[in-house]
C-alpha cells in the first residue's frame, strides 16, 4: 500500500489552510534533498541511515545569508553551528540532518561543497558556519561502522529540489524510530494571511522519540489496540525540527516561533524526556543578507510583535509541527536493519 500523509487518511490537524504541497518546500525557494543508505555491511552489520539537506534558497547561501535562530527544548543532542546562529542571527549554509556519529562526515562534506563555491572563505574573508543536526539511529543502523561519508552530504545538497519532499524512512530518517514504530522524515505547511499579504510556514522533522504508550492515538481517530509489534526497547530518543517561513521576522521573533514547536510536539505525546535532544532550527527567507557591504547601516522590514498576525504564526507553527510528526509516522515503511532488527510502521488504517 502506498504510504499516505495523515491528512489523506481523514485526519485534520488544526484550522489553518495547508500549502499546496503540504511540505516545507511550500515556502518559496526552499529546497530539500535526501541520500538514503540501505545495504548490508556483512556479519549482521547494516547501513540503515542517510542524510537530509534543507536549503533556505537555491543560491549561494554564504554570499546571501538568511535570518535564523535555534531553540533548545531539551539539550541531549549533538549539533554544529547553533552557537553562531543564535549569536549573529544568520544561517549561511545548508541545514543538514543525519545520525549522531555522521555529524563529522556531513560537516566535512558540506564544508567542501561550500568551499568549492566560495574561494574567498578562509582566505580573503572569514570562515563559514556549517549547521548539522542529528538523531541516534543505532537500533537499526550500525552507527559504529560510520557508513556516512562526506560525499553523501555533497550528493544530498546537489539533489535538493523544490518539489514535494519524500517522507518517512528516507534520508536521515531511514533508521529512526518514533513511539516504538518506524519514524523519520515528515513535513507540513500552513498559510496565514493579513490583509492582502499571504505568508507560508513550513516544517520538516526528523522524528526519533517516544514510547508506544505515550502516543496520543485517540486524538487522531486511529486504533490504539494495534496488533503490529512495536519496538520493544523503550528509549528517550530525539527530534530535530526545521522551521521555515517567508514572513519578515527578526532572529528574536524566529526564536519566539521556534518555542511554539514544543506545543505541536507535546500534542503527539512527547514530554521532552531526560535523554532526548529536542532541537528547533528556524529561518526566514524574507531577506537575503549580503555577506559584505560597504554601508554601515542596513534596513529590513519585520512584523510587529503586537499585530494579530503573530498569533496566527504561532498557531501555524504548532499545527505544522504536530502534522509533520504524524506524517513521518504515516509514510514510514517496515524497515530491517542491523542484526535483523525489524521496525514496523504504525497501522493508521
Amino acid at each position: 500500500m502506498e504510504p499516505k500523509k495523515i491528512r489523506q487518511m481523514g485526519v485534520t490537524i488544526g484550522r489553518l489552510p495547508v500549502g499546496k504541497k503540504n511540505c516545507i518546500t511550500d515556502v518559496q525557494d526552499v529546497k530539500v534533498g535526501h541520500i538514503t543508505l540501505d545495504s548490508s555491511l556483512g556479519g549482521g552489520e547494516y547501513a540503515c541511515t542517510g542524510v537530509t539537506a534543507i536549503l533556505p534558497h537555491g543560491g549561494n547561501l554564504f554570499q546571501q545569508k538568511v535570518v535564523g535562530a535555534s531553540y533548545i527544548l531539551n539539550g541531549f543532542g549533538k549539533t554544529t553551528g547553533l552557537i553562531q546562529v543564535n549569536e549573529l542571527g544568520l544561517i549561511e549554509s545548508p541545514i543538514m540532518l543525519t545520525n549522531t556519529f555522521g555529524i563529522p562526515a556531513v560537516a566535512q562534506g558540506t564544508l567542501e561543497y561550500m568551499l568549492e563555491r566560495n574561494p574567498t572563505i578562509g582566505d580573503s574573508t572569514g570562515t563559514i558556519n556549517i549547521v548539522v543536526g542529528e538523531c541516534n539511529d543505532s537500533r537499526l543502523n550500525s552507527i559504529r561502522k560510520l557508513p556516512i561519508e562526506p560525499k553523501h552530504a555533497i550528493e544530498c545538497i546537489q539533489n535538493a529540489s523544490s518539489e514535494t519532499s519524500p517522507e518517512g524512512a528516507v534520508g536521515a530518517g531511514k533508521g529512526m524510530i518514533c513511539f516504538g514504530y518506524k519514524g523519520g522524515i515528515g513535513s507540513s505547511s500552513r498559510i496565514v494571511q493579513v490583509s492582502d499579504t499571504v505568508y507560508t510556514i513550513g516544517c520538516m522533522v526528523l522524528s526519533n522519540f517516544g514510547r508506544k504508550e505515550e502516543f496520543q492515538a485517540s486524538r487522531y481517530l486511529v486504533n490504539e489496540n494495534v496488533n503490529v509489534p512495536n519496538f520493544p526497547e523503550p528509549a528517550d530518543g530525539s527530534i530535530m525540527i526545521v522551521l521555515a517561513t517567508d514572513a519578515p521576522l527578526s532572529n528574536r521573533q524566529l526564536t519566539r516561533l521556534a518555542k511554539r514547536c514544543g506545543v505541536g510536539l507535546g500534542r503527539t505525546g512527547s514530554h521532552f524526556s531526560n535523554g532526548s535532544g529536542d532541537i528547533v532550527i528556524a529561518f526566514s527567507t524574507a531577506h537575503k543578507i549580503q555577506h559584505s557591504l560597504e554601508e554601515s547601516v542596513e534596513t529590513r522590514q519585520q512584523l510587529r510583535d503586537d499585530h494579530p498576525i503573530m498569533n496566527d504564526l504561532f498557531q501555524g507553527v504548532a499545527e505544522v509541527t504536530e502534522e509533520a510528526i504524524l506524517n513521518s509516522l504515516s509514510q514510514a515503511e517496515t524497515t530491517t536493519g542491523r542484526n535483523g532488527t525489524v521496525v514496523y510502521p504504525y497501522p493508521f488504517e
